[in-house]
């Protein structure tokens, strides 16, 4: 029973994001945001698309999408969460 319990302790997934930064990538049409596992860093970037959707209405300039991920960005986190696997992958897209 010990072994299984150090065998899901491994498993556990150490990404966090203490960086509120985040910044609006206009050629990709994306905002993106850094988590870490560690000391790796870890690159995510959501649609702006992505983010429309969960604002309908919202305008398509940088300052909004950049509201529209401020206000979901819990759900934005979430996502990110799930889709994050540690390994040697250090980027991910959100859409």
């Amino acid at each position: 029973m010990a072994l299984l319990g150090c065998a899901a302790e491994s498993l556990t997934i150490m990404l966090q994001f203490p960086n509120p930064s985040r910044s609006y990538d206009a050629s990709r049409h994306c905002v993106c945001f850094w988590g870490y596992d560690n000391s790796r860093e870890i690159t995510f970037m959501v649609d702006d698309a992505m983010l429309r959707s969960l604002q309908p209405g919202v305008g398509s300039d940088e300052r909004s999408v950049l509201g529209v991920f401020d206000e979901f960005r819990d759900k934005v986190l979430e996502m990110a969460l799930k889709q994050y696997v540690p390994g040697p992958q250090n980027r991910y897209s959100i859409s």
